[in-house]
């Protein structure tokens, strides 16, 4: 209820209309950036206040003034999704391949808390901090959802006194960023990632090329695609000697290397009109900039930069390109020098970098009708501005929602102009870890360091990908193998006790919950689960130690799985070697690749 200290909700209400027509008219007229930020910081604050507003009206009048309850709104929040079982088992097939790279590579699971103190996570992620989950207070402690698995390992290492001297860790769970979620292409507030980081003190990029063939082993083995897959490399001493070289002042460096970040998805104009008009960059170093990240390549690209004198001359960049050289000589003994794409636009915008960045990205990665090669006229090692191709169209917007008092802050996205984005990323940090021990030690005291390399790999962004193949194929959506079904007489006991048999011995195993069953029913039941196996007990041969094996098969029929109609009345097999038969047959040598129609 308003008081004389409190507007009522209807003037919040008038009030929250007025900013949100404010606030379309300056992003219209393309604004001052601080001007627009102010009036949405205000928008926020109003859209807060009214909403504590209307709670606390709810709870001191509703029930005293008999208000007819509110119908219950069944959603999930905004940038989360339910996964119901059909994908959820083709996400974890996704998840086994995923964890079985990671132990073949030697490492060791992790788990770290879904929330950390917000103190551990604010500073490491550049213009991205603002999409921190923030916790309201919690028994005096202020927390945040985290932000990806990278900052928790280094906290964790950094609590173990940083004396882990060798170690490879690895991570699979859930992060939060409150970003605008494009649900179709896997890219939500809440989302599934896998991490793999060397922590240690080792030779000169051989972690590093470690995690680039882990990478590429795991793509390979997932089904993203027609392995149009490109592990995009950079390394941030070449990119930040670059910057130098350009005349880019030290403190703009981070905010210029978030802009230069967005090639792959929007065209070079618009991006070096974010790093003059709202950055502040010279445009003369602007242009100098886009020089140099117009290129990607191979190997010929790094003898380009050793050939470019004023490059060579800065001692950041003379490193990385020394470091790269080295990088590629591993690269060719993993056998993946073909998927790795040497590309001078890679930033990555965490400030926590300090080597070898990289990003794994398919076809589908780039907004649609946008390839990152037409942000500029060619991705040859010695572009030409004059040649450029037609800058891609920016992603459109749908309109703006008509404002109200409960409208989300941010403008809806047309999701059919988006890109998945890439499907993993990762790089060098090697003084994270030091950070954590040097802020633990206190001002003036020696602390330890371990520098790390890692991976992330977006698990739900690679689900959005292979979800549709996996339909269309006519994947399996349920383990079950086996159906013990009862033909005449229910015979349950002797149908329990087949079932303990064959789970006790691996087959995965069900059962229709009937005393006395029809055998239609039953039939149904196991249709419904796709369970190649109906196994059917009768009273007769069971006596001669018999069971009957029928083996059902589907197929895609117009577009759609069916189950393949037989006359076949099924298999005798002997009942004490049901369990071998079964295991010998090819549906259960290949049950793991996740193979329902052969």
């Amino acid at each position: 209820m308003a008081t004389a200290t409190s507007p009522s909700p209807d003037a919040l209400a008038s009030e929250i209309a007025t900013q949100s027509a404010l606030l379309a008219d300056l992003r219209k007229q393309q604004a001052d950036p601080a001007q627009v930020e102010d009036v949405k910081k205000k928008l926020g604050d109003l859209k807060r206040t009214f909403a504590l507003l209307q709670n606390a009206n709810a709870g001191a009048g509703g029930s005293k003034e008999g208000k007819k309850k509110e119908r219950m709104l069944l959603k999930t929040p905004k940038g989360t999704r339910d996964y119901g079982p059909s994908e959820m088992f083709c996400r974890e097939h996704v998840e086994r391949i995923v964890k079985d790279c990671f132990t073949t590579y030697g490492g060791s699971q992790l788990d770290t808390p879904v929330f950390e103190r917000k103190e551990i996570l604010t500073g490491k992620y550049g213009e991205d901090a603002k999409l921190i989950f923030d916790l309201m207070d919690q028994g005096g402690e202020q927390l945040a959802l985290r932000y990806d698995h990278t900052v928790p390992l280094a906290r964790y290492l950094a609590m173990s006194g940083a004396i882990t001297a060798q170690a490879k860790l690895w991570q699979v769970g859930k992060v939060y960023r409150r970003d605008n979620p494009v649900m179709s292409k896997g890219r939500m507030r809440e989302f599934s990632q896998a991490d793999f980081d060397i922590a240690g003190t080792w030779d000169t990029m051989i972690p590093d090329a470690e995690v680039i063939s882990l990478v590429c082993t795991i793509l390979s083995r997932l089904d993203v695609g027609e392995f149009t897959i490109k592990a995009r490399m950079n390394h941030r001493k070449i990119l930040d000697g670059i910057f130098e070289v350009c005349g880019v002042p030290a403190d703009k460096i981070r905010t210029i290397s978030s802009a230069v970040d967005k090639l792959d998805k929007l065209p070079w104009a618009d991006v070096k009109k974010e790093m003059t008009e709202e950055k502040g960059l010279d445009p003369e170093s602007a242009d100098k900039i886009g020089e140099y990240v117009k290129h990607k390549g191979g190997l010929e690209l790094l003898d380009t930069l050793k050939a470019d004198a004023a490059l060579l001359a800065n001692a950041n960049a003379k490193a990385g390109i020394n470091e790269m050289a080295i990088l590629f000589t591993y690269l060719k003994s993993y056998n993946v020098l073909d998927k790795i794409s040497f590309d001078l636009s890679l930033a990555r915008g965490l400030d926590y970098y300090t080597g070898i960045i990289y990003e794994a990205i398919v076809e589908a990665s780039a907004p649609p009708g946008f390839k990152a090669a037409n942000a500029f006229a060619s991705s040859s090692t010695t572009p030409s501005v004059s040649n450029a191709a037609p800058p891609a169209p920016a992603p459109k917007k749908k309109p703006a929602k008509k404002a109200t008092a409960n409208a989300d802050e941010e403008e809806e996205i047309d999701e059919s102009q988006v890109g998945v984005g890439s499907i993993a990323a990762g790089g060098r940090y090697d003084n994270l870890v030091g950070m954590f021990t040097a802020a633990a030690a206190g001002e003036g005291k020696k602390s330890a360091s371990l520098p790390c390399v890692g991976v992330s790999i977006g698990l739900d962004r690679i689900f959005a990908l292979v979800w549709p193949k996996w339909v269309e194929r006519g994947m399996r959506s349920k383990e079950t193998m086996a159906y013990v079904m009862a033909a005449g007489d229910g015979l349950l006991a002797e149908r329990v006790e087949l079932v303990r048999e064959l789970r006790e011995a691996g087959i995965k195993t069900d059962f229709l919950f009937k005393a006395k069953p029809k055998l239609p029913a039953q039939f149904a039941a196991g249709e419904k689960d796709e369970v190649p196996f109906a196994i059917i007990l009768g009273g007769d041969e069971l006596k001669e130690g018999l069971v009957t094996v029928k083996e059902q098969k589907w197929e895609i029929t117009d577009g759609k799985k069916a189950k393949i109609e037989s006359n076949d009345k099924g298999t005798k097999v002997k009942r004490a070697e049901l369990i071998q038969w079964i295991k010998d047959t090819s549906t259960f040598r290949d049950w793991s690749s996740g193979k329902l129609i052969a």
